[in-house]
């Protein structure tokens, strides 16, 4: 199993499933992994994956674009599902819609000794807090 496909499955299956969740992303990310900018703990991961699966039904993500180069990998993709819990955002947590919601981002993962080290995340969060109705555009 790649790497992209081991870290797809640490945030899509199921954390309640697991026997140590933190493990499995420990496999995947360096503890901790710089993230924008900023050191996290593999245990934060973890509970922003718990979180993004309880706020989503039926999420998928679907990849776009994928480019591998050495110690370098961009994943352009989409993350969807029906919005039926609290939903992690910048501005606070988004209480349920039942919306189906699209978050769009760009994810630059920076390989190092086969683990995720460093990720730079682009999100369209203005695009998502759009369509839960969470902030309106004046135009």
């Amino acid at each position: 199993m790649s790497l992209v496909e081991r870290l797809l499955a640490c945030w899509e299956d199921p954390i309640g499933d697991r026997v140590d969740p933190e493990a499995d992303f420990r496999a995947v990310y360096h503890d901790p992994v710089t993230i924008n900018g900023v050191a996290t703990p593999v245990a934060d991961l973890v509970r922003r994956a718990r979180a993004i699966q309880t706020a989503l039904e039926g999420r998928r993500t679907r990849i776009v674009h994928r480019i591998e180069t050495g110690d370098v990998i961009v994943l352009g993709f989409y993350l969807t599902g029906r919005h039926v819990g609290p939903f992690p955002t910048a501005l606070g947590k988004v209480p349920a819609t039942g919306v189906e919601i699209s978050v769009r981002a760009t994810d630059i993962l920076t390989v190092v000794d086969g683990r995720v080290a460093d990720i730079w995340v682009i999100s369209d969060d203005l695009g998502v807090l759009t369509e839960m109705d969470a902030v309106r555009l004046d135009v």
